[in-house]
């Protein structure tokens, strides 16, 4: 009766012995619970789990990429706009990750909405635009703080994309355009009021030392002269008529 069974008990004592065996890779850790109660994280490598009085659970060490989904944020300065952002984290602590929260990738991915509205509307237009990398390190500050107590290190996030309004994109267009001209404007006066400073300069100059303002005009006689095809009537004072006098 005892030999019918046997083969039996021998199966199922090998099935528990294999079921005990667990192997856990490097990039794992296993939180394993002696009847309802944490004991002990265990792994890498080969572990032995008692069958029916201890479960695991597996966690992994890895970096996870969570996409946060795009965000409708009203801005310091009252414009509309969509954002949308990655978030860069990982398991730090097994334990803390099973324990003080029920999903951590979940709890974090929505903090990390939250706070990406927050953080973007605390801020004007331009500053989102221009100061990029602040933004993002300071997202990555309050979901590492806030996540902490899970055992999950937020190390980076990147806000992707700002996506503005077909009329908010025309009306920064314009104030671009308007900008540049303005800049130009200011460029060229600077060039002409350098200009009107240095004729200014050469004139007090010149008007010290009368001699050279003739030989200056007779400079100018022999560049035009250079072209017959126009007919050039260059007044000649009192002066020039006696230097050429005295050559002649």
């Amino acid at each position: 009766m005892y030999l019918i069974f046997l083969p039996t008990v021998i199966i199922l004592i090998f099935l528990l012995l294999v079921s005990a065996i667990k192997i856990i890779p490097e990039y794992e850790r296993a939180v394993v619970f002696t009847l309802g109660k944490y004991w002990k994280t265990k792994g890498p490598g080969l572990i032995i789990i008692i069958p029916l009085a201890q479960q695991m659970i597996r966690v992994s060490l890895r970096t996870v990429v969570m996409d946060v989904p795009s965000q409708d944020v009203i801005t310091r300065d009252n414009v509309t706009i969509k954002v949308d952002a990655v978030v860069f984290l990982k398991a730090i602590s097994p334990k803390d990750a099973i324990l003080n929260v029920e999903n951590y990738l979940v709890a974090t991915g929505q903090l990390a909405q939250t706070t990406l509205r927050s953080v973007i509307g605390n801020n004007t237009l331009d500053v989102i635009l221009q100061e990029r990398d602040n933004i993002n390190a300071r997202i990555q500050k309050v979901l590492d703080e806030a996540t902490d107590p899970w055992g999950v290190q937020v190390s980076a996030v990147e806000v992707k994309k700002v996506e503005l309004a077909p009329q908010l994109i025309s009306a920064l267009s314009k104030q671009a355009e308007a900008e540049r001209l303005k800049r130009a404007k200011i460029i060229n006066s600077e060039g002409e009021l350098q200009a009107a400073e240095k004729l200014f300069e050469a004139a007090q100059i010149l008007a010290k030392a009368p001699g050279a303002m003739q030989l200056r005009q007779l400079e100018t006689l022999g560049n035009i002269a250079g072209d017959k095809t126009n007919t050039i009537v260059f007044p000649l004072d009192s002066m020039i008529t006696s230097l050429m006098g005295k050559r002649g």
